[in-house]
């Protein structure tokens, strides 16, 4: 009778894991994914960053607080971090750490690729808080 519970209750979990598309993957794994996502965003807004920048390169009062607030949206987003995980010693926090931290930092990215891309993008004209943005065509 215990042997069936046992088997039952592994093809329950099995079958669980396999309707929710759950892999075997190591947490070194699933830190790498994480991460490499993380990477994938840091590169898409680098690259909206630039298009704003190439986009409004005749202003360059625009350009000059576009770079202060850039420069402070980066110091934000390391403070933000450090206050999630305030011991200097990353170890304290467990093998999920970098995991944790690198999709922290991908939501911070696209929060930020959203903002810019009003800017890249333009907004909808008649927007009468649009400010330096410029309107879609």
């Amino acid at each position: 009778m215990r042997l069936v519970s046992w088997v039952a209750a592994f093809l329950i979990t099995l079958a669980f894991n396999i309707s929710i598309g759950a892999t075997d993957q190591t947490q070194f794994e699933m830190n790498q994914e994480a991460c490499g996502r993380h990477k994938q965003a840091d590169a898409e807004l680098n690259r909206i960053y630039q298009q704003v920048l190439r986009g409004y390169a005749g202003d360059k009062n625009f350009i000059r607080k576009m770079k202060i607030a850039q420069r402070a949206w980066v110091t934000f987003r390391d403070a933000h971090l450090d206050s999630i995980y305030p011991d200097p010693d990353p170890r304290s926090y467990g093998s999920v750490n970098p995991m944790c931290r690198c999709i922290i930092l991908e939501r911070l990215t696209e929060d930020r690729i959203k903002a810019l891309r009003e800017w890249a993008d333009g907004v909808q004209e008649g927007d009468v808080c649009a400010g330096s943005m410029k309107f879609k065509n």
